[in-house]
């Protein structure tokens, strides 16, 4: 064993043994949901989304401490000095020709608080990486993949990178399945200049799971965009109000084909005999007869367009008008009800459905038109079954995956729910909550998408093979990235869909 070698395997024994006694000491690993993981990610994504990935070196300069030593098993071992000094002469000389890019494995990741008489002092954050080359410009192509281990300790009550151990390194992907994900940064970071997108997140599903999630750009001028950035979705509120009502049909408490009216009748229409035929079936298929929303009439009052069931008509009132037939049932809010059956069950802790004192609104991407200019942020007080959920990739993608597992479905309303209830073009129909794309062979994809002002959302589910794609934008245009990140993750299956959308 070398000298290099030989310290390291010191250095791990020593941060096992703390592990160890710390856990011993009843301090686990936090949850992902906890303030200190959200802290040690942020600052790692600072250090090498930011730092690392675009050869940003202030990154390092701020967030090393000064006593920080870097071991890697295939190097030799670095102070704080010589770190920058190779990184400057290294990897970043020629940033221009050659690039390298790590990628975090955030299903790997595993972070230990560490106390001295129960206040805290520091972290270890321990975790799986993979980084990827790409020379002039280039295909981008798979280096390397490493365990490692970082020590982070609270320096006048700011965390710094005080030890860093790389080591175990592997010429081959540790997860083949992983290997085209997020496979060209460089590319994705070029649209948002491009098409002048301020923030863009993407959520990758593939085998049922999560796979990865990315946020580029920045909420403001020098301030990077985090993993878990919040959005405001729009219409993407409205899969969620879906399946909220579908668990409660599976558990026997709701009926699809029951008239709403036995719950609720909004006095606008509590004349028309149409305001009888409607079902929670109609509505979720969007059948009601009703338009988007009310204000567009003339009198800003609810009217039926024609006979609920008789055709498809896309409308946000259909929803609302659900929302409250639920709430007088159950005498519970939709937020409250999607809290029981969703949210915290699935830890969705950044997710709700307006603004209330928890909202972290450093963190929350502010919408903005085709021009740049940023539109005031609305703040709603109070749940929309159809808009203004606030949420991000991490808990919606989350949420996503959730519905492919159809958990809490039964299985004749998950058929129902992918079962296509009423035509809205060739190729394409509504189910209970969701779009539906017939794209030949049996195989279909389930869609939602959201738009409002400085808002463009979309998803994209494919059940058959349990892959999917969550997109978020927080400007007018940001639909302009739809087409290529679907046919770079799905080919085939994406360039289908675009010929349905863009076809007569």
């Amino acid at each position: 064993m070398n000298q290099s070698n030989h310290c390291i395997f010191q250095l791990k024994a020593i941060l096992i043994g703390v592990l160890l006694f710390y856990m011993q000491a009843g301090h686990s690993q936090v949850e992902k949901n906890s303030e200190l993981f959200k802290t040690i990610i942020s600052k790692d994504s600072l250090l090498f989304n930011v730092g690392f990935n675009t050869c940003d070196i202030s990154q390092f300069e701020n967030l090393l401490s000064d006593n920080f030593e870097f071991y890697h098993d295939k190097d030799s071992i670095s102070n704080k000095k010589q770190f920058l000094h190779n990184l400057r002469n290294g990897l970043c000389i020629s940033p221009t020709t050659y690039q390298s890019r790590r990628e975090l494995l955030p299903e790997s990741t595993e972070i230990y608080p560490l106390y001295k008489k129960d206040k805290l002092y520091g972290a270890i954050q321990i975790g799986v990486h993979q980084f990827y080359e790409t020379v002039n410009k280039q295909k981008e192509v798979f280096g390397s993949s490493a365990k490692f281990t970082h020590l982070w300790l609270l320096e006048n009550g700011v965390w710094k990178l005080t030890k860093s151990l790389s080591y175990d390194h592997q010429v081959q992907l540790l997860d083949t399945t992983k290997s085209s994900l997020f496979d060209n940064d460089t590319e994705i970071e070029k649209w948002l200049t491009k098409n002048n997108i301020p923030t863009l997140g993407i959520g990758v599903i593939n085998d049922n799971k999560l796979q990865q999630v990315k946020v580029f750009g920045e909420l403001k001028k020098g301030v990077s965009a985090p993993y878990n950035t919040i959005f405001n979705v729009a219409s993407l509120t409205k899969p969620v109000t879906a399946i909220v009502t579908l668990k409660l049909v599976s558990l026997g408490k709701w009926d699809l084909d029951e008239p709403i009216y036995h719950y609720w009748i909004d006095p606008d229409i509590s004349k028309d005999p149409n305001h009888k035929k409607l079902t929670t079936r109609l509505i979720l298929s969007h059948q009601t007869g009703f338009s988007n929303w009310r204000g567009s009439s003339k009198d800003g009052k609810l009217h039926f367009q024609f006979e609920p069931g008789t055709k498809y008509q896309y409308s946000g009132e259909g929803l609302e008008y659900l929302r409250k037939a639920l709430e007088h049932k159950f005498h519970k809010t939709l937020d409250q009800l999607a809290n029981e059956l969703i949210f915290m069950p699935l830890h969705m802790h950044d997710t709700e459905f307006f603004w209330s004192k928890k909202t972290d609104e450093s963190r929350f991407a502010i919408g903005y038109n085709n021009k740049g200019v940023a539109y005031d942020t609305y703040k709603n007080t109070t749940a929309n079954a159809a808009d203004d959920l606030l949420t991000t990739i991490e808990d919606y993608g989350t949420f996503l995956v959730s519905v492919m597992n159809s958990d809490g479905l039964s299985k004749k309303v998950f058929d129902d729910m992918m079962t296509n209830q009423v035509e809205t073009k060739n190729g394409k129909h509504f189910g209970l909550g969701f779009e539906i794309y017939d794209l030949g062979n049996g195989e279909i994809a389930l869609s939602h998408s959201g738009a409002d002002n400085g808002v463009q959302t979309i998803f994209f589910l494919f059940p058959k093979s349990k892959k999917g794609i969550v997109i978020f934008t927080n400007v007018d245009d940001g639909y302009k990235v739809y087409e290529k990140l679907l046919t770079h993750y799905f080919g085939q299956k994406g360039k289908k869909i675009i010929e349905i959308e863009t076809k007569n």
